[in-house]
């Protein structure tokens, strides 16, 4: 069984409003949606949990009727943290998922996210136990000590990955890794990955998208709004 676990707990606030981003409507139908259904149209994803953002847990289920997301089975409380609400969806699932189910964890504000990364992301995961949607880095970095004013050293860039979500991870290995984050006092991890990483656990990566990015900014509206007209207009796919 592969479960989809979207993240929707977080507020947002570089955005400057009192809606959260994934509530944001782009085209008439919210940022939270569109990824929804990537999920919901998945022949593989059986079923999706989502840890949600306090006050809009009545408003997630009304779009999922109005939406017809027939998968979504669980809304639970989104966390202080992008970890604590992982977590809250992970110990939900303990008296459903087998510790060789697969659980796809993804943020709700990646809604350009496709057919392909989920499918890839799955394949890793059956694979190696874990599935973690990258790209090779194609830009120049610098360290930098000075708040990126200047830079002395630069980084090989062949020894960088970029990780975004999906990332996938065996059931039981989620569930340990987030008790162990606990009693070693992991309180505030970015993502899963950091935790698996704070471990000693290897990741294993599976295709990713630039066009699979975080909507941020309103720049990232515009791009996506722009990419869903020529959508529209049959202009991509």
């Amino acid at each position: 069984m592969n479960i989809a676990l979207i993240m929707a707990g977080g507020m947002g606030l570089r955005m400057f409003q009192n809606i959260p981003k994934q509530f944001l409507t782009v085209l008439d139908k919210p940022i939270m949606v569109y990824t929804l259904e990537a999920f919901q149209q998945h022949s593989e994803i059986d079923g999706i949990i989502v840890p949600c953002l306090d006050g809009y847990q009545e408003i997630l289920r009304a779009y999922a009727q109005q939406y017809n997301i027939t998968k979504l089975r669980w809304i639970v409380d989104g966390g202080e943290s992008g970890q604590a609400s992982i977590r809250n969806g992970v110990y939900e699932l303990r008296d459903v998922c087998n510790a060789e189910d697969i659980v796809v964890i993804h943020d709700a504000i990646r809604p350009m996210i496709s057919q392909e990364i989920i499918s890839s992301s799955i394949s890793s995961c059956r694979k190696y136990g874990s599935g973690l949607a990258s790209l090779q880095c194609a830009e120049t970095f610098f360290y930098t000590k000075d708040g990126g004013v200047s830079g002395v050293e630069s980084i090989d860039r062949s020894e960088l990955i970029r990780v975004q979500t999906p990332q996938s991870y065996r059931y039981d290995k989620l569930l340990s890794a987030h008790e162990e984050a606990i009693n070693l006092g992991i309180e505030d991890a970015s993502s899963t990955s950091t935790i698996m990483s704070a471990l000693g656990e290897p990741v294993y990566f599976s295709a990713g998208s630039e066009k699979n990015f975080k909507i941020t900014t309103y720049e990232d509206l515009e791009v996506m709004k722009a990419y869903y007209l020529a959508k529209q207009k049959g202009m991509v796919n």
